[in-house]
Formats: C-alpha cells, structure tokens, sequence
C-alpha cells in the first residue's frame, strides 16, 4: 500500500507521490554539482591566467613642449617587479601627423615606474601620445 493511501489521502490528488521528490532531489543535486565544478574551473583558469601571465599598464600623466625637436612626456607605469616593459611614444604635429617616435625600454626592479621621457622631433609636437606597454620579449 502507498503512504498516500496509508494516511488516508488519494494519491496523486495532493502534490507529487514520495519517488518523484526523491528524482527531484537527485536532478537537484547533479545540476548543482555540475554548476560548481564549472564555477571551480572558472576560478582556477583566472588565478592561473592572473599569476602565469605578466600584464604591463601604463598611463601618461602630462606632455610638455620644450623646443621645435623636444617634447617631454611624464608616464607612470605598472608592472611585476621582475619584468621588463617597453613603452611606445610619439609626438603629434598640429596637422596630426607624426612628427616624432621612440620606444622605451623600463627594467628598473620595480612594479610602479614614474619617469620623465624625452623625444625628438622632426618639427613643432604639438602633442604626446602613449601607443602603448607591453612585456619585451
């Protein structure tokens, strides 16, 4: 005899009979676990990407023109202390155009580098530009 009927219940009319809880419970379970493994592998794909991969930021802080062939850029750049970053800059005419490039090689032990960097320029830099940093090879 079921329990419904045992307690004096059709079965059925009430709810779910007691198997199909249990199935529910197990279905429960096994989506739960299969989230938590994918929510562990997520986790561990970006630790391992955050200690295995070096990451170099840079910002430039101001520009100054110093002469027709010298503008002056001041960057601050972030890095792990144990690598060697290089940054890219140039320095733009008032029309836009190029006037002036030079790459910079930082391999001071530090993580947080605060420099001044000189460029020289075909004509008048109007502006500085920071291309970008990355880890040299």
């Amino acid at each position: 005899m079921m329990s419904a009927e045992r307690d004096g219940l059709p079965e059925g009319r009430y709810g779910r009979g007691a198997g199909a809880d249990a199935r529910a419970d197990r279905r429960l379970r096994l989506v739960g676990s299969v989230l938590g493994v994918v929510l562990l592998l997520f986790v561990g794909w970006i630790g391992w990407d955050k200690l295995t991969g070096s990451e170099v930021s840079a910002e430039m802080i101001k520009f100054k023109v110093i002469t027709d062939q010298e503008v002056q850029a001041h960057i601050e750049v972030r890095k792990d202390a144990g690598v060697t970053a290089v940054c890219t800059l140039r320095s733009l005419a008032e029309d836009h155009g190029e006037v002036g490039r030079k790459d910079v090689r930082l391999n001071q032990h530090t993580s947080r580098i605060d420099t001044v960097v000189s460029i020289r320029t075909t004509s008048r830099g109007t502006s500085v530009e920071l291309v970008g940093c990355q880890p040299a090879d």
